[in-house]
């Protein structure tokens, strides 16, 4: 079987888009993330996939704290900000409104919500790095609907 047989169905399983934060002060950043997914009722836990060699994959394997925000149907100003990446030193929020969690890490206050998360484990899965974490903290800002994603591929984002 080669993969031409199930990638568009691989590509097919929706998910999410949310700008994940990381780093406090002048070391804070910014990604996107879409595979994301609620892994646990008691305590509340998510899992979020990080292509391995991103830096912030590292910084959450040495368990620091991180913030998923939660991007809502149509904030397209969002992803094309993020959407480009950023190097460990170049500012990611000029021009955004942010508030900053107990632990310092950026929200997003235009964004749908956020959770505050802490990583309790990670496995690597291919070529990224999959992080499960407690949630500690989070708020809705508004009531709108969350944006969701469909590849055609299974193999790229």
């Amino acid at each position: 079987m080669n993969s031409s047989d199930f990638d568009a169905v691989v590509g097919r399983v929706t998910s999410g888009i949310y700008i994940l934060t990381a780093g406090s002060g002048a070391r804070a950043t910014g990604m996107l993330a879409s595979w994301v997914m609620q892994a646990g009722f008691e305590p509340p836990m998510v899992s979020v996939a990080v292509r391995l060699g991103r830096y912030v994959g590292d910084w959450l394997t040495s368990g620091q704290p991180f913030v998923l925000n939660v991007v809502a149907d149509k904030q397209f100003d969002l992803l094309k900000h993020f959407g480009k990446g950023f190097e460990p030193d170049e500012p990611a929020f000029d021009g955004l409104a942010i508030q900053r969690c107990p632990r310092g890490v950026p929200i997003l206050a235009d964004s749908l919500g956020h959770l505050q998360c802490e990583p309790v484990s990670h496995i690597d899965s291919g070529d990224h790095r999959v992080f499960l974490a407690r949630v500690v903290r989070g708020g809705l800002h508004r009531d709108d609907p969350p944006m969701t994603h469909i590849r055609k591929s299974g193999s790229n984002y």
